[in-house]
């Protein structure tokens, strides 16, 4: 496995976890990445640089983000943003992962992308449906401030500093990994 290849593994994960926060903001992160030629995409997956797809990228993301800070519309959203973060970790992966057979190349995509933005993605979701129930929504748009400020500092330290951002990634999967454990109910709890 060469340099090139791990690098674009942690560009990929990285990417992935933000994902979790914001669907499309990565994805017009690389995008912009691939656009202005600072990271190339395998060939199968080089429209993502176009105009084309950068305009709607950056339209989608835009959109997305405005969509969050709006009590109750937030969580419709979360409800569909965990199965398309899971859809949309796996392309990034797919996208930026370099010189590995299409066997590996598919099992990380599948397990290391879209498994990292599906947990992130759930456990965010966790987080607004509790502000919802909390707060009233109130809370709801610092929540989605923070959950967009992670998104967008997830996707330029991933495409300048790959390996960083894995160790974030690794960082930030055992918070969430130690807040599930904290706020699930034990069995003796249960009967």
């Amino acid at each position: 496995m060469t340099f090139e290849t791990i690098i674009s593994i942690c560009l990929g994960v990285g990417l992935s976890a933000s994902v979790g926060f914001r669907v499309f903001l990565p994805l017009f992160a690389l995008s912009l990445a691939s656009y202005f030629d600072v990271w190339q995409l395998n060939e199968s997956w080089e429209w993502i640089g176009s105009t084309a797809a950068l305009i709607t990228l950056g339209a989608a993301t835009i959109v997305e983000i405005f969509a969050y800070f709006i009590p109750y519309i937030d969580n419709l959203l979360d409800s569909i943003a965990v199965p398309l973060a899971a859809l949309a970790g796996t392309a990034i992966m797919l996208s930026t992962v370099a010189d590995l057979s299409p066997v590996i190349t598919w099992s990380l995509a599948i397990i290391a992308g879209g498994g990292t933005a599906a947990a992130v993605a759930g456990t965010s979701s966790a987080t607004r449906l509790t502000s919802t129930a909390t707060t009233g929504g109130i809370a709801n748009p610092v929540v989605s401030s923070i959950e967009t400020g992670t998104s967008v500092v997830m996707s330029v330290v991933s495409i300048f500093l790959p390996i960083l951002a894995v160790v974030l990634v690794i960082i930030l999967l055992f918070i969430i990994f130690r807040l599930y454990k904290k706020f699930k109910p034990s069995k003796a709890q249960n009967q």
